[in-house]
């Protein structure tokens, strides 16, 4: 039986054969894209970092909200102090697409983060195609060569990589992407093979994370409580989507999660 990430991971593969562009024309398309903005420099700042989804579905939940209108709540974040915009890109378990980031990038200054399944070198050109400046490299769901490869273009495209682990054996694999790690790794409470939330990920995992590192926690909150737990266990950012879609006014939400 395959976990859900493999499965997620086949139907990404499946919808990308159907979109594929010539690579000379993805490389065009590079060249004419605007400048990457420095994602690491947003984060890396005295206190807390939000960055904030624009996410309609998840396997986990189902649907969460319909967002008619991508860009605007992604000016709402950016106006709220949200210092990155998160677009899922997924099209099956989270609704997401290509447009909705293209929308959201045309309306946002902030840097903007793909997050998707990245699990081919297509995907990675195509992340800086369409104006990331940051994206999600799951760790779960490549092999070795493929993280340090993959990260490795990714830089060398001008993007930042958010490095993604949900375990302690996946942290090891992290840390040997480069001889000094990644410059930034998100410990996600949820295990992507079966959707499980474990909070006691974020005490294991953030304080094993070298202190050059840019620490993000991801998934499973929804109160100022649990932004403070995770700020003291050495985290500079932490990603949220449901919590933003589901309130009644998500710069509210922001606003609230932050402290201010």
């Amino acid at each position: 039986m395959s976990t859900v990430l493999e499965s997620i991971i086949e139907g990404v593969r499946e919808d990308l054969a159907k979109r594929q562009l010539p690579i000379n024309q993805l490389k065009e398309q590079i060249s004419e894209a605007a400048p990457a903005l420095d994602v690491y420099g947003a984060i890396a700042t005295p206190s807390m970092s939000i960055i904030a989804e624009v996410k309609r579905s998840s396997p986990s939940k189902g649907d969460l909200a319909a967002i008619n209108d991508p860009a605007g709540l992604a000016r709402e974040y950016q106006s709220a102090g949200a210092s990155v915009v998160s677009v899922l890109t997924e099209e099956r378990r989270f609704k997401g697409s290509i447009a909705d980031f293209q929308a959201v990038r045309s309306t946002v200054s902030l840097p903007l983060l793909r997050k998707d399944f990245i699990v081919t070198e297509y995907q990675v050109m195509e992340s800086r195609a369409i104006g990331a400046d940051l994206q999600l490299l799951i760790v779960a769901g490549l092999s070795q060569s493929e993280l340090r490869d993959f990260y490795q273009l990714s830089h060398e495209l001008g993007m930042g990589v958010l490095v993604e682990i949900h375990s302690d054996e996946e942290l090891e694999r992290a840390m040997a992407i480069t001889p000094q790690g990644p410059r930034m790794i998100g410990v996600n409470a949820r295990n992507l093979k079966t959707l499980e939330v474990d909070p006691a990920a974020f005490a294991k995992l953030l304080p094993q994370i070298p202190d050059q590192i840019l620490r993000v926690a991801e998934s499973g909150i929804s109160l100022r409580s649990e932004v403070e737990a995770v700020d003291e266990l050495g985290a500079d950012a932490f990603l949220v989507g449901e919590t933003l879609v589901r309130a009644s006014s998500p710069a509210e939400g922001i606003a609230t999660l932050l402290g201010r």
